[in-house]
């Protein structure tokens, strides 16, 4: 097997970077693979490249946007800056900033709408999103309950209880007293851990027990309970724990 030298493989690369995107084989052209693929098809530089719109001097915006996620540790860390902060980062620049954060907030209402225009929850993996969306990337613990229906419909999303980095102090008898008061026939629970591990702790199980041992009594059931970190939101219902 012939194998490049490592300046071989430089003088590619920098043909590679100086090469417009409009040169490239239209498949493999950003904005043309999302049409014919959908967005999902596309990776998170090339996601970035279609915002970026132009590459610094001596790229091209895939390649911009690789070095962006590169020296900023992956799609998180870059999207949870302040749109201000983004505006600082090279290739970057205000008018990209806020169409970010502005596409990052579509987001956030679009899932929420999901949630709050009646729509059943078909989805499980729904619920888990959106809690996912409210309490990613906070630095402190937040438990959030979300109120359902008898048809599993969306009542309401409240952040009950708050806490430091460690953990936060979850009363079972507050989570009833709001279901009731919201008339909820469900419940579904959400927390974050800002250490990103989304596995379940030993309290985050004994939580759960209790509260739907005290949920049970007044006829109202725990569906699942979500565990937010880096990646997936897990579910404690998947792996047997509610």
């Amino acid at each position: 097997m012939l194998r490049q030298s490592p300046l071989s493989v430089l003088h590619s690369r920098r043909h590679a970077m100086a090469m417009h995107i409009h040169d490239w084989p239209e498949h493999e052209r950003p904005r043309e693979k999302l049409l014919a693929r959908g967005p999902g098809s596309l990776s998170d530089a090339e996601l970035l490249a279609i915002f970026l719109g132009s590459g610094t001097a001596g790229q091209d915006a895939v390649a911009s946007a690789r070095d962006l996620l590169l020296v900023h540790g992956g799609i998180r860390p870059l999207l949870d800056r302040e749109p201000r902060a983004l505006t600082r980062l090279r290739g970057i620049g205000p008018a990209r900033a806020c169409a970010l954060a502005a596409a990052l907030e579509l987001g956030h209402r679009h899932l929420a709408a999901q949630l709050q225009r009646g729509e059943s929850l078909a989805d499980p993996n729904a619920a888990g999103r959106y809690f996912a969306q409210r309490l990613r990337g906070l630095g402190h613990e937040v438990f959030a309950v979300l109120f359902l229906d008898t048809r599993h419909r969306a009542l309401a999303f409240e952040e009950l209880f708050r806490g430091s980095i460690d953990g936060a102090e979850v009363h079972p008898r507050s989570v009833v007293e709001r279901a009731l008061a919201h008339s909820a026939a469900a419940v579904i629970l959400g927390h974050n851990h800002p250490s990103g591990n989304a596995e379940p702790s030993a309290a985050d199980r004994s939580v759960t027990t209790r509260i739907k041992q005290a949920l049970e009594l007044v006829e109202i059931r725990l569906l699942d309970h979500f565990v937010i970190g880096d990646g997936v939101p897990t579910s404690m219902a998947r792996l047997g724990m509610v």
